[in-house]
């Protein structure tokens, strides 16, 4: 049965590639969770159609994202901490402290974005990196200091 996919799978293709799958496969998983459409004419513009409604929607959300990247770049936040002998502190900075420092600034970030190189375990300044989306990322200042 040919199908037509309406977003990419990993292991049959991309958005609007018309492939060739058992009946099975088609009727019982891929048609009802609107992952393709049955192979005709209607279809492939009905397609056609959501293939701009998507790129429309990437856009604007490339558009916010580096709206609020260039909000980030000017923002540094504080997080204070137990810290033991030689300043080592208990643990290390998490990302949810850090997305729960940017909160009380008003950033609702979402923690999987947030990625730190090496486990932040000392007193000091971090610079942190935010992807924002896949072709927006910035970074902002962490200040760990002695609670």
């Amino acid at each position: 049965m040919k199908v037509i996919l309406r977003q990419n799978f990993e292991g049959l293709g991309k958005i609007g590639d018309t492939i060739e799958v058992k009946d099975g496969y088609a009727f019982n998983y891929l048609i009802p969770r609107k992952i393709a459409y049955l192979a005709s004419k209607g279809n492939l513009s009905a397609l056609e159609e959501e293939k701009k409604n998507v790129v429309r929607k990437l856009e604007q959300e490339h558009k916010e994202a580096e709206l609020l990247a260039a909000e980030l770049e000017k923002v540094s936040v504080t997080i204070p901490v137990r810290v033991g002998e030689e300043d080592k502190i208990f643990g290390s900075v998490t990302t949810q402290m850090i997305v729960d420092a940017l909160k009380e600034k008003n950033y609702d970030i979402d923690k999987r974005k947030i990625e730190i190189d090496e486990p932040i375990k000392s007193l000091g300044i971090y610079g942190i990196t935010i992807k924002l989306h896949p072709n927006v990322s910035t970074k902002i200042k962490v200040w760990v200091v002695r609670e």
